[in-house]
């Protein structure tokens, strides 16, 4: 088996999660009503660690993670950046040309949101948070839902109160990874997601993640985020294209922090760009979180 597809669901008042498989050849996931993963579920599943999961590559993430020594926290807040989403930028993929024929790509508007884009210093811990409020806003625009896309404190107290962390994630630094951004995008915004696991690997990742996030993109629209295990930076995904020369993603980087820059500076320096599937780390497995929701057309 390849792929793990999961349909998650946050009921507001039971706190209680079901999960079914999407595909009759993909395994059906269960999570006790407390919230709590088994090992061998968050192993499979998650980008971010589990202390209990006795796998050499959830180990090297944790390693990372408590090696905060190493990481330039920086200040609390960066005195450049607007407290807000008014001066986030829409759609920063626009005006970058396909790498190949076949294209499916990101429909409707959303927000680049990247470190400290709100005056908080998140670099180091905050990417896959940024990741989601980037999801997030795809939704407030595509589905006209009244709610923002929610602050990072919003997010650990979601998480929380729904059992998957303790309440010391409250005002932690800790990591989120695809499986929380499922839930958080279900708790705020009613949209269930489905997480894909791919194993590490070339073939694996074209003939698997490049198909389904050309599914996705082709039925729902809608931004996907990227995580792994030794390539544990989370990505946001806007687009897929495939040749016959391999395929491409279009990434967009929450990892920048500094003044705001315009749509072409951010494509000048990387922050948003196609990035071969070739290039990414073949011996990390990767893991893919699709919001399901209806395609908005443009």
């Amino acid at each position: 088996m390849h792929t793990t597809g999961v349909l998650i669901r946050q009921h507001e008042r039971q706190k209680t999660m079901w999960k079914a498989s999407t595909k009759p050849e993909l395994k059906i996931v269960a999570r006790s009503p407390h919230g709590l993963i088994t090992n061998q579920l968050h192993s499979c599943l998650t980008d971010t660690p589990n202390p209990n999961a006795d796998y050499n590559r959830t180990k090297i993430r944790l390693t990372e993670m408590n090696n905060t020594a190493a990481i330039d926290w920086g200040t609390d807040h960066n005195p450049g950046l607007t407290n807000g989403s008014e001066s986030l930028l829409r759609r920063v993929h626009s005006g970058l040309d396909p790498p190949d024929s076949r294209c499916s790509i990101v429909s409707g508007d959303y927000l680049y949101y990247h470190y400290g884009c709100d005056g908080q210093d998140d670099r180091g811990w905050g990417c896959g948070y940024r990741t989601v409020q980037t999801m997030a806003s795809w939704l407030c625009f595509s589905c006209e839902s009244g709610r923002p896309p929610p602050s990072l404190p919003d997010i650990q107290q979601s998480l929380v109160s729904m059992g998957d962390k303790e309440d010391s994630f409250r005002g932690s630094r800790g990591w989120i990874g695809t499986f929380e951004a499922s839930l958080v995008l279900d708790f705020f915004y009613d949209v269930p997601c489905r997480v894909v696991h791919v194993r590490g690997g070339g073939a694996e990742l074209e003939e698997v993640a490049v198909q389904e996030l050309h599914r996705h993109f082709e039925t729902h629209g809608s931004p996907v985020m990227m995580g792994g295990d030794r390539d544990n930076s989370s990505k946001g995904i806007l687009g897929v294209c495939s040749g016959k020369h391999g395929s491409s993603v279009l990434v967009v980087d929450p990892h920048y922090y500094g003044k705001p820059l315009d749509k072409t500076e951010l494509q000048t320096h990387g922050w948003v760009r196609w990035i071969k599937v070739s290039f990414l780390d073949q011996c990390s497995f990767y893991n893919l979180c699709l919001p399901l929701t209806g395609k908005r057309h443009v």
